[in-house]
């Protein structure tokens, strides 16, 4: 194992320290490990590093192998947004499907098995829970990512998904402070803001951020969101008030504070990462986390240069940074001392258990039963960012498993209903969407299908917010691969 290179004062490795990179391959480059070697002490892993848990488990064997107490984050909330099976689609439902369940030993339960599938390819911390209260149900960045919008809900399954998670020796890093759910915009693209009072943020929001810290969450996530209740200047990300105000000094949290991504619009089209890096740390952050689309050396001498020298010209505190890197390195030591301590036999089939409960079936009168293979018209919403349009989505692979013939395509726009309809022929549909509530196009084809063919099966995948129709309608509470499976299975009886 290197040791910190000579020559590396304590100042930089403190800069490197508090940065969580990402990179690119399926292997760690030489800049990357060479960095570990002079103080970095965190990476970020995304879909593009994984193909399969042999190679993640090597991969992370690669980079302890230069640093043994190396922290390796994951951005795996299950669900929709998955990184560990980012090709096929996750073996477990996300948030919004376990809060449809509303049983706190079964999130639990999941969320200890993802841990233990995590802790066993070398990843020990996790960036999740998302704890958000979806209070708008027209939020683009957070639904089905989110237990619910009932706050007790959302706090008891927070809890829970944090104690599952962090039983398997994965720390848990509870997101996206102080709460995203009320939001109209995509911090990936814009700079949200709430306009509430701080008696719903107190009520609503903060209220499952309370029960994570209760629950002993080893790390919390700051949101890119103007709250002006709180901080009518800086987003929750840059603001003392709110990271240190707030977190710290009012709800009592001592863990980590990592930031989302510096390079989501939010911040770098703003301030730009290196002065949004100073100020996240100034305000309180004790971890930079960049690499979803900046993921390279340059990135990160940038940085560390950046908070180097903001030090020295006494716009951030020498002792701040030295205060931050030490939250780091106290992290570290904890996963490193439980080294993926999940007991007992592994549970594979929690997750799709789990889907299956949280289906919602509503049956018209006179559905048919399905008998022959079927067209899978899938119409398709652009992409979260935060889940990616490279993971499958959807029911027809696995009907086309249990309906051998059945055929599928993708449809948008205006004349997604004609072009189903077209496409389907003799066939019986069933038309799968995401969120209709929020897509008047989606609702249109709908129409235009259930006029022409009362028969349409529906499958809902998004939040369930439109009234279910069809012959028979299936709100799925999520688009995870077990979801589509659990849905597949009613559909075929």
């Amino acid at each position: 194992m290197t040791t910190l290179a000579h020559g590396t004062d304590t100042l930089t490795r403190d800069a490197l320290t508090v940065l969580q990179p990402g990179f690119t391959g399926t292997t760690a480059p030489d800049w990357l490990l060479r960095r570990l070697g002079e103080g970095l002490a965190s990476v970020g892993l995304f879909g593009r590093n994984i193909a399969t848990p042999a190679q993640l488990a090597a991969l992370t064997a690669q980079l302890r192998a230069e640093r043994e107490d190396v922290l390796v984050a994951i951005d795996e909330e299950g669900g929709d947004v998955t990184r560990l099976e980012v090709r096929t689609g996750s073996s477990f439902p996300g948030n919004h499907a376990l809060g449809a369940v509303d049983d706190a030993e079964l999130t639990r339960a999941v969320a200890h098995e993802l841990g233990r599938r995590l802790a066993a390819c070398g990843v020990n911390l996790n960036w999740a829970p998302s704890a958000d209260v979806n209070a708008n149900p027209d939020n683009p960045v957070i639904g089905v990512r989110s237990f619910g919008s009932d706050t007790d809900l959302v706090s008891r399954h927070t809890a829970a998904y944090v104690e599952g998670l962090q039983a398997a020796g994965v720390a848990a890093c509870t997101k996206h402070f102080p709460g995203h759910g009320d939001t109209g915009v995509d911090s990936h693209h814009d700079l949200p803001r709430i306009d509430v009072g701080l008696d719903v943020l107190h009520a609503r929001d903060l209220a499952p951020f309370r029960a994570a810290i209760a629950a002993g969450s080893r790390a919390v996530m700051s949101a890119h969101i103007l709250v002006p209740a709180l901080d009518p200047d800086r987003p929750a990300t840059l603001s003392r008030r709110i990271l240190t105000g707030l977190l710290r000094e009012e709800l009592g949290y001592d863990g980590l504070i990592v930031t989302d991504g510096m390079e989501m619009q939010a911040i770098s089209a703003t301030y730009g990462i290196e002065r949004g890096s100073v100020l996240a740390i100034a305000a309180g952050a004790d971890a930079i986390c960049v690499g979803g689309g900046l993921a390279d050396d340059d990135t990160v001498l940038r940085l560390r240069d950046a908070l180097v020298a903001a030090v020295r010209s006494g716009d951030l505190s020498e002792e701040r940074l030295a205060d931050a890197a030490a939250r780091v390195r106290s992290l570290a030591e904890w996963t490193r001392a439980r080294g993926g301590t999940a007991t007992g036999p592994a549970d594979t089939g929690v997750g799709l258990t789990a889907a299956r409960r949280a289906l919602t079936v509503t049956r018209s009168a006179d559905a048919a039963p399905v008998t022959g293979p079927v067209h899978v018209a899938a119409f398709t919403p652009v992409a979260n960012i935060a889940v990616g349009d490279e993971t499958p989505w959807g029911v027809a692979a696995e009907l086309e498993r249990l309906l051998p013939g059945t055929t599928t395509a993708s449809y948008t726009g205006p004349d997604a209903g004609e072009k189903a309809l077209a496409a389907a022929g003799d066939r019986r549909l069933v038309a799968v969407v995401r969120d209709e509530h929020r897509h008047a196009w989606m609702s249109a084809a709908l129409d235009t299908l259930l006029s022409a063919r009362p028969d349409t099966l529906v499958v809902e995948m998004g939040v369930p917010q439109a009234p279910p129709r069809g012959a028979l309608h299936i709100a799925t509470h999520g688009a995870a691969r077990v979801c589509g499976l659990a849905a597949a299975e009613v559909i075929v009886g």
